[in-house]
């Protein structure tokens, strides 16, 4: 598509003025990195393991610096302003069979995927960030799933900042039937009760962390976070059974910023 784009503007040399800026034109990051964190062996799971994740977002520079937590997943802000942000969203979704931990033997694999969707955030106070994110499953389920967090954040020191705040999550049927719903084959062959989920409150939460930017371009985060299972979610017998609704998550991040001009 670029190049389609490169030729038809060289093709009209009167309709293309040097000063004309297109929605593209402009400074942009793009921020990537890793996460490496201590947490529930699968979603629900009463038993923890170490687990790797990657972070990447991209974005136009602004004059403020943007607060990003590790909650967001990666992202494309189509609108950008200085107090609000909106644009697409996506997941990258892990599989999960009985390998993963000896509680899912019997239980169907949820094959590997991605969610696509949406996000918007919001500045309402100069210290307080609100994100949203809905996306729809691709291939590991057909459900829709949508985050909404909270983040009060603070410069205690010029390259240091804490920031903490409320988490919730909800969750279509699909969604729920993928990860905690257990049919009769599974009953049968797993040994847990037959559950088949609707859709709701998937879990309610708190999470903080502290940032160091540990270069202009480096960032190092701590973070932790404690979310609680509720609705379709605790009411699995894969949950109430053999797992835990409590999952404390806590592990350390680190990325690199790459600031270049589209014009």
């Amino acid at each position: 598509m670029a190049l389609g784009i490169a030729l038809c503007a060289g093709g009209f040399p009167a309709l293309a003025q040097e000063d004309e800026r297109h929605f593209w034109s402009g400074d942009w990051s793009l921020t990537v990195g890793a996460t490496g964190l201590a947490g529930p062996r699968f979603e629900g799971s009463g038993s923890r393991a170490f687990q790797a994740a990657p972070l990447i977002s991209l974005g136009r520079q602004g004059n403020t610096a943007r607060f990003t937590s590790r909650n967001d997943n990666p992202s494309f802000a189509i609108i950008d302003t200085p107090s609000f942000r909106t644009g697409v969203a996506g997941k990258l979704l892990f599989g999960r069979d009985e390998e993963t931990s000896d509680d899912l033997k019997g239980l169907d694999p949820v094959k590997w995927g991605a969610e696509a969707g949406v996000f918007a955030e919001v500045y309402p106070l100069e210290w307080m960030r609100v994100r949203a994110e809905v996306r729809h499953g691709i291939r590991s389920h057909d459900g829709v799933v949508g985050d909404l967090s909270a983040d009060a954040f603070a410069d205690v020191t010029p390259v240091i900042r804490v920031s903490a705040g409320p988490r919730l999550s909800f969750a279509s049927a699909g969604y729920f039937d993928a990860y905690y719903g257990v049919d009769a084959d599974e009953a049968a062959a797993s040994g847990l009760a037959e559950y088949h989920p609707g859709s709701g409150i998937k879990s309610v939460g708190f999470g903080g962390a502290i940032t160091w930017k540990t270069t202009d371009r480096i960032t190092t985060t701590l973070f932790a976070e404690y979310e609680r299972l509720k609705g379709p979610a605790a009411d699995s017998s894969l949950v109430r059974e053999r797992g835990s609704a409590d999952q404390l998550t806590i592990g350390l991040s680190a990325t690199y910023r790459f600031d270049f001009t589209l014009h």
